[in-house]
């Protein structure tokens, strides 16, 4: 055998073992998930029968001293809170990215685009900090009432969401090919109108997925929300209502609940789960219509 040869079969050896090394960090990947599915499930489902499953998610009453577990107006609360974040933070971040990618000077965006960043790896007890003792006393002041809120938690929660918009969005609008851009220019188009009319719809895939994940970090966040947001498990009235989210919900009662209590927020959790998944769903229904129409 010659030295070609044995070279040959070191790489096949090489190439055929980080294929298997890769193959089982993604089975462990699905494992993991696997596991706490079963897990979550295990120990919600049978509470969730047990207590009858439309009265769990429709009742309007948690009280679990008296054995009463509806979480209706838990899921109403992380509903709205997530619906205004995503109100104000989309906008901001997809006009950040969209500046950043096409009509920032490179100078400037190297000093915002760190700056946005860093705001990922703030602290949410940071945030959480930050709403109770700027946005809640300002809520307070400008309304005329408690301050703690639906309105106060989008605030918060649109901060947090902006550097997984800004970033994912800049990201899907760098990647679109400059050709389409010449293009649209040379058929008359200013840049602006090369920006909504080209790049912006041609980069809709990686937006999508940034307003995704910026949903889903939404709905998982539960310090800062707990903080701001007066946790009363009852339906909020108005967007400036106190509420309670099914996060804030598990957050608050998990350390000291037993016996049925934490079987219910366990339950909890499982709707929760099955929230997040519903919702990917949707949205990636949406970007295939999208990507049909196009």
């Amino acid at each position: 055998m010659n030295e070609d040869e044995c070279g040959g079969g070191n790489v096949k050896f090489h190439e055929r073992l980080i294929e298997i090394i890769l193959f089982l960090c993604a089975l462990t990947a699905i494992f993991g998930l696997v596991l706490i599915t079963y897990f979550i499930f295990r120990e919600g489902v049978p509470i969730m029968f047990k207590y009858g499953i439309k009265k769990f998610l429709l009742g309007t009453t948690w009280a679990p001293l008296r054995y009463e577990y509806g979480i209706f107006p838990m899921i109403i609360g992380t509903i709205l809170t997530t619906l205004g974040a995503l109100i104000l933070g989309v906008p901001i971040g997809v006009g950040c990215a969209v500046y950043l990618a096409e009509i920032a000077n490179e100078k400037f965006a190297k000093i915002v685009k760190p700056a946005i960043e860093l705001l990922a790896g703030i602290p949410s007890v940071i945030y959480g900090l930050y709403g109770l003792t700027v946005i809640v006393p300002f809520i307070k002041k400008v309304f005329n009432n408690q301050g703690f809120s639906i309105l106060a938690g989008s605030i918060i929660l649109a901060i947090m969401i902006l550097p997984t918009i800004v970033n994912i969005s800049e990201s899907a609008i760098k990647a679109v090919p400059s050709t389409y851009k010449e293009g649209s220019l040379g058929l008359g188009s200013s840049h602006w109108q090369a920006i909504y009319r080209v790049i912006v719809p041609s980069a809709k895939s990686g937006i999508t997925a940034s307003v995704v994940l910026g949903m889903s970090r939404a709905i998982g966040e539960t310090m800062a929300i707990i903080m701001v947001l007066g946790n009363t498990a009852i339906i909020p009235q108005s967007i400036l209502s106190p509420a309670r989210t099914l996060t804030g919900n598990i957050g608050i009662e998990m350390g000291y609940a037993s016996a049925e209590h934490q079987k219910a927020l366990f339950a909890t959790g499982v709707v929760l789960f099955i929230f997040i998944m519903i919702l990917n769903i949707i949205a990636n229904m949406i970007y295939n219509r999208a990507g049909e129409n196009k």
